[in-house]
């Protein structure tokens, strides 16, 4: 009896530590109010509670044309909030159902944003940076001459350069233990598929030493000279000239500098403010429309601001959906 009382104790503690979101109760309210009020709160950053609200204006009016602007409007505050899951899964919904609708171009551009903000260092797994890479081409190849793929264009070299940076951690790892086969061959994607990226000097660097450590002179000088003609004022080819030099292999090109780029200095920045956002809408509801007052959600905690001037910038959604 004991022991099924204490598991009782043990299974409302339980209960207890979990704390559940603070919802609104339900109460039926102008289409309007609902929506100007989940903007609100999206604009002092609220994001929890802005999340609510569009949310009442989906299910309280299912087939208004509010309801179809808070679907992207919830995925929005999804993303202030870093619910990335969740953003990407409101994004996916806005295009599932309306596929041909104007917003879908930013509906597809959240999403691809929310999967490059989920890219880690690259000692780590690489899954999102992939996924990143797929859905900014996407915006490219579909949407070419929007705000959204000249963004998208600049976050591809940055993903780019992520993913020959990992080639790079892993070829060096090769290379300290002496495994120096593998390790060309991580510098050779680099050299086919990430030439433009900041690790293309370090990586022909990294040719002309694990070809020297294999005794293939040829190849090492072949490199090094690719090295010299396109990066003489790199400091990779500085230590490249001086290793072939001290084997009797003098290259053509004298070092010109000894200078890094400053591209390989640059940290991968994750930058909300950097962000396209959402474009105007037209005749959106005003924050003071004349209604009940809607209750605020009891013990609701306001998360950090992080813009301001965010209020119903989401597009009318008018138009065909096919």
């Amino acid at each position: 009896m004991a022991l099924v009382a204490g598991i009782a104790v043990l299974a409302l503690a339980g209960c207890a530590g979990k704390e559940k979101k603070p919802r609104i109760a339900y109460e039926e309210r102008p289409v309007e109010l609902l929506y100007a009020t989940g903007a609100d709160r999206l604009d002092r950053g609220l994001w929890n509670q802005a999340v609510q609200y569009f949310g009442e204006v989906e299910r309280q009016h299912p087939y208004s044309e509010w309801s179809r602007r808070s679907i992207l409007m919830t995925a929005y505050a999804h993303y202030q909030g870093n619910d990335y899951a969740e953003a990407i899964g409101d994004a996916e919904r806005f295009i599932s159902l309306y596929p041909g609708n104007p917003a879908a171009a930013y509906a597809h551009y959240l999403k691809a944003i929310c999967y490059f903000e989920q890219i880690v260092d690259v000692g780590r797994d690489q899954a999102a940076t992939g996924q990143a890479l797929n859905s900014l081409r996407e915006i490219v190849q579909r949407f070419p001459r929007t705000e959204y793929a000249a963004d998208a264009r600049l976050k591809i070299d940055m993903v780019n350069d992520q993913l020959g940076g990992k080639e790079m951690t892993i070829g060096r790892y090769y290379l300290r233990q002496g495994d120096t086969l593998a390790a060309i061959g991580r510098f050779k994607t680099v050299i086919d598929r990430y030439q433009t990226t900041s690790h293309a000097p370090e990586a022909l660097y990294r040719l002309v030493e694990a070809y020297l450590t294999l005794g293939l002179a040829e190849e090492a000088k072949r490199n090094g000279a690719v090295l010299g003609y396109n990066y003489p004022g790199d400091a990779w080819y500085g230590d490249a000239y001086k290793l072939l030099t001290d084997k009797g292999l003098r290259p053509a090109v004298e070092p010109t500098g000894q200078r890094r780029g400053i591209m390989s200095r640059l940290p991968f920045v994750r930058d909300k403010s950097k962000t396209v956002k959402p474009p105007e809408a037209q005749d959106a509801p005003s924050a003071t429309t004349e209604a009940t007052p809607v209750a605020e959600p009891a013990q609701a905690k306001p998360a950090p601001r992080k813009r301001k001037g965010l209020l119903s910038r989401i597009p009318f959604l008018g138009g065909s959906d096919k």
